[in-house]
């Protein structure tokens, strides 16, 4: 290569490394997360698979950035001999050289927005997005980056009471809000639609639509927001002022300690966590996870053996 271009390629090679032959956990990285592996396990895509850095120091193949990257490896494939492709620095990096790569590695690097995100979902031809896009186009409305009238930029919301719920609460918490609000901006934000999809979940048939309409329309989305902020913070907050409007002059109609028996439940943990075989350890010092890692991952996991437990004891 042109010596005029060395100072903008990295002085790194690659090559194929078996996984307990790589050194991590050093002090400068971020404690393992099992609920991470596990979520990576579970939804786990080749193709997401990025390289692991490593600085070859003191004989010893040291993960300066993917220790998280090889343990969902391991904890796939069920071995610590599975090689996975690092890219090392050819120059013998210091400690203190790793710790600044790792502490600036994501300093220029810039987030995808839960809107981009959708619309690369939609390119890619995902039937999840392609029917939520769908079912958003039909009443007229549209998914967008920035809050505007008719438009939706809750887009993670949108997407996780989809997820949560299903097609059919999500349906009707658009129709009751759009014939409430006829699109207006605020009244598409994020704790607006999970208020509203948390009383569909809690009363289903006891709610009756025309109702809700001719309670909640005649009150500005403003004035319903400024009594979910006096009641308590967050989606929960909009779903208490909606049932006590939904109330008014009928008072019981809907009985609120419903809506807090009748919850939209958290997120899943896994249908199924693999049962991989204890592997034969390394003579290398391998620290990927202290006894006190493993505790915590019991409580993380609700006593339940996390799948990188499996893998390690």
């Amino acid at each position: 290569m042109d010596d005029l271009y060395n100072k903008y390629v990295p002085n790194v090679r690659f090559e194929l490394i078996p996984i307990k032959d790589l050194v991590s956990n050093q002090e400068y990285q971020r404690h393992i997360s099992i609920k991470h592996i596990e979520k990576a396990v579970d939804g786990f895509d080749i193709n997401q698979v990025n390289c692991v850095r490593v600085s070859q120091r003191d004989g010893y193949n040291y993960v300066v950035n993917g220790q998280h990257t090889i343990e969902i490896i391991a904890a796939v494939s069920g071995s610590r001999e599975t090689p996975v492709w690092c890219m090392i620095h050819n120059e013998e990096l210091k400690y203190n050289k790793e710790a600044d790569i790792f502490a600036n590695q994501q300093k220029y690097v810039k987030q995808l927005q839960p809107y981009e995100i959708f619309k690369a979902h939609l390119e890619a031809g995902n039937d999840k997005y392609i029917i939520i896009n769908d079912l958003v186009e039909s009443f007229g409305l549209h998914v967008c980056p920035n809050s505007a009238d008719f438009g939706i930029c809750a887009v993670t919301s949108l997407v996780k009471i989809y997820e949560k719920t299903g097609y059919d609460i999500l349906n009707r918490t658009l129709i009751l809000i759009v014939g409430t609000w006829e699109g207006e901006a605020h009244s598409l934000s994020s704790n607006m639609l999970w208020g509203v999809a948390k009383v569909i979940y809690a009363y289903k048939d006891k709610l009756d639509d025309d109702r809700f309409k001719e309670k909640l329309g005649v009150i500005s989305v403003r004035e319903l927001s400024r009594t979910a902020k006096e009641r308590r913070a967050g989606s929960l907050g909009y779903a208490e002022a909606i049932v006590l409007n939904y109330n008014k002059k009928s008072h019981g109609v809907l009985n609120i300690e419903e809506l807090y028996k009748n919850k939209i439940p958290p997120e899943k943990n896994l249908k199924e966590k693999l049962n991989a075989p204890p592997d034969t350890k390394s003579n290398e010092p391998y620290e990927t996870i202290t006894e006190q890692e493993l505790s915590d991952s019991k409580k993380e996991s609700n006593g339940q053996l996390s799948m990188f437990e499996k893998i390690t004891e």
